[in-house]
């Protein structure tokens, strides 16, 4: 079923929308505007118990969008699906927030040491190696601005330097005095990262059980 459209109706506008509705026989209002059609560009002012039979007989619920309108606006979908899509949803928009604060940054200055540039690149390669995104930058002050090249060939270091655990996923831009890049983990890196913690777990898990035991006869001792 389609929840989607440009109607001021549209139940898929808001994510905690699904705790709010008053769904069936929950619902107050002796009569309701019930939306249909898949850009709810259909709607019919009814009776409750009328509207109430009309789900019934699609095997839909009724469910309250618009309480404070004038008659409540109502629409038929299957709200057990519905609530389903939007905890998906819900789950989907916590995974990409977890992923923006895992986003770290390594600054680098237009005039760096080729030490220095290996200390970023380790630093850089470790940070993409614990799953976290990276945006690396450079941060122009005085007349740097005037050669960004310079820093673009930094940039371009540290790139090169974890390209086995790296994926560019945004170019270089400039933002203001600032030039940057952001690196995510490679996919082959990712799991190559998932492979050995899986195998840590494995080879620790034994040690860990028997942990208390060698307490014990150390204690006896």
């Amino acid at each position: 079923m389609h929840f989607g459209g440009n109607h001021p109706f549209d139940v898929t506008r808001s994510a905690n929308i699904a705790k709010e509705f008053r769904v069936n026989r929950r619902i107050r209002a002796e009569e309701v505007r019930v939306i249909r059609g898949e850009d709810a560009s259909v709607s019919t002012v009814m009776n409750i118990r009328d509207a109430l039979e009309m789900a019934e007989e699609e095997g839909l619920d009724l469910v309250e969008v618009g309480p404070n309108q004038t008659p409540p606006v109502c629409r038929l979908l299957d709200y057990g699906r519905f609530k389903f899509i939007q905890g998906k949803k819900q789950r989907e928009a916590r995974k990409v927030s977890r992923s923006a604060s895992k986003q770290k940054e390594v600054r680098l200055s237009p005039v760096m040491s080729d030490n220095d540039i290996e200390t970023k690149i380790k630093m850089t390669k470790h940070l993409l190696e614990e799953g976290a995104k990276v945006r690396v930058f450079v941060r122009f002050r005085g007349r740097q601005f005037a050669h960004p090249e310079i820093a673009m060939k930094v940039l371009r270091k540290v790139a090169e330097g974890v390209a086995t655990v790296a994926k560019l996923e945004k170019p270089p831009g400039m933002e203001g005095r600032v030039l940057s890049i952001l690196l995510a983990p490679s996919p082959i890196a990712k799991e190559r990262i998932r492979q050995e913690k899986a195998t840590l777990v494995a080879v620790t898990a034994p040690a860990v059980r028997s942990a208390p035991a060698d307490v014990g006869i150390a204690e006896e001792e």
